[in-house]
């Protein structure tokens, strides 16, 4: 006998879905181009343990609300105010989130439907496959803060793209394409938005 599928946790910044064997996340801050802030990471945590650990879920589509943003990095109103220990103790709890997305044995689609930056970027490399809309951006755009990629950037991105178009993306800052981000191999595929994603339909 089969068991029901678990119920999904609560969450506050992540609404996620689980339909047809397939769990959906999505990064719901619309309103700061889905920033993630510290509670934006442990809602993504709880959302892929709950994947991962759900026998019924083959696969997760991660991506962004609204159509601006994937996630266009770190909530930069939440590191102003943190010490330098703290910030250390953020990146490696982040760096663990998307370990977990890496390695968690299903296969996760990111499909960017708008700036990935920063953290966003590093969080859709985390990713199997990335689908981007025409529309999407990626960056690394750290350098411009004083700071270098701290959610696994530096280790992930030369390893997509290699290690002269990775440095040059780095130490930039600079925004690229969704083309672009095809042509150099970040992103698997380009599609207009309105097939990026196909929504889970309600029962």
């Amino acid at each position: 006998m089969m068991s029901s599928p678990a119920p999904a946790p609560a969450l506050e910044n992540v609404l996620y879905e689980k339909k047809d064997g397939i769990a959906y996340v999505t990064l719901n801050r619309p309103k700061v181009l889905n920033a993630l802030s510290q509670r934006t990471w442990q809602d993504l945590r709880a959302a892929f343990e709950d994947a991962r650990d759900d026998a019924t879920v083959r696969g997760v589509i991660l991506t962004g609300a609204g159509d601006k943003a994937f996630i266009a990095g770190a909530d930069i109103s939440e590191i102003a105010h943190i010490t330098a220990i703290e910030a250390e103790q953020s990146s490696r709890y982040g760096q663990d989130v998307l370990t977990l997305v890496e390695t968690l044995g299903k296969p996760v689609i990111a499909a960017v439907n708008g700036f990935a930056l920063g953290g966003g970027c590093e969080t859709a490399m985390a990713c199997t496959i990335r689908v981007a809309s025409e529309h999407a951006r990626f960056g690394q755009p750290e350098v411009a803060l004083g700071i270098i990629p701290g959610g696994g950037g530096t280790q992930r991105l030369p390893r997509l793209v290699g290690k002269g178009r990775a440095l040059q993306i780095i130490l930039s800052g600079a925004m690229i394409t969704a083309q672009e981000a095809y042509r150099i191999g970040l992103v698997n595929e380009v599609v207009p938005a309105t097939d990026l994603i196909r929504a889970p339909r309600r029962s």
